[in-house]
């Protein structure tokens, strides 16, 4: 893949994500209620960085023809749902943070998760994704899955997304950089997965996008 080196800086913050769920997995199975045919994280509404919306779209890509077409499909149900939950926050009257936090609870389908309820990119599904069962501290709030059996009031490990996501900030500022994008507020701008896995490959880091998140 081209900027091959970029890449490998954003699979590396993968796999830190990945043994961090795994420490966890390990020290509080109890509580992690992660398991097969779980789908509650297929419908949390999030956005993906540049560096994120490029690695997944190459591996969507690479799928064959007949299951991008069903993955296509789905990817224009999301986005008319999408719209229709913004007009929804749009006409109660909420502007800004109320707006944006009204709209991170809603639920959406993710594009990705087959009737069969299995992830189809699982082994490239983004980090959001992947720290979903465990908690996270995000703009100074802990944060869990609702299906968790982490209690109130208790003391527990918590993944630094916000210092993952300042990371994958600083890579998408520099992917754009390479193409001549040197607006820093360019690379702050997240993308639905419906975006980017119907955007082809070489539009990503030319288009700009509007943040749903």
């Amino acid at each position: 893949m081209k900027h091959a080196d970029l890449f490998e800086r954003y699979e590396s913050l993968v796999n830190a994500a990945d043994r961090a769920f795994q420490r966890m997995a390990k020290d509080y199975a109890q509580e992690i209620k992660c398991k097969r045919g779980c789908s509650d994280c297929c419908h949390a509404l999030f956005g993906l960085f540049f560096v994120e919306a490029f690695s997944l779209k190459a591996s969507f890509d690479a799928l064959e023809r007949k299951e991008r077409r069903k993955i296509l499909a789905r990817c224009d149900k999301a986005d008319r749902d999408l719209q229709r939950m913004q007009e929804k926050h749009k006409v109660s009257g909420q502007e800004g943070g109320d707006a944006s936090e009204a709209l991170g609870k809603e639920r959406l389908r993710c594009p990705l998760l087959s009737d069969q309820e299995v992830c189809l990119l699982y082994s490239h599904r983004p980090i959001t994704c992947r720290v979903y069962g465990i908690p996270t501290a995000i703009r100074g709030k802990a944060r869990v899955c609702r299906k968790a059996g982490f209690k109130e009031g208790v003391s527990y490990p918590a993944f630094n997304l916000d210092q993952v996501q300042k990371e994958l900030y600083l890579l998408s500022r520099e992917l754009l950089a390479r193409h001549g994008t040197a607006d820093p507020k360019q690379a702050s701008l997240l993308i639905s997965v419906s975006t980017a896995l119907k955007t082809p490959l070489e539009d990503i880091i030319a288009k700009s996008f509007v943040s749903i998140g």
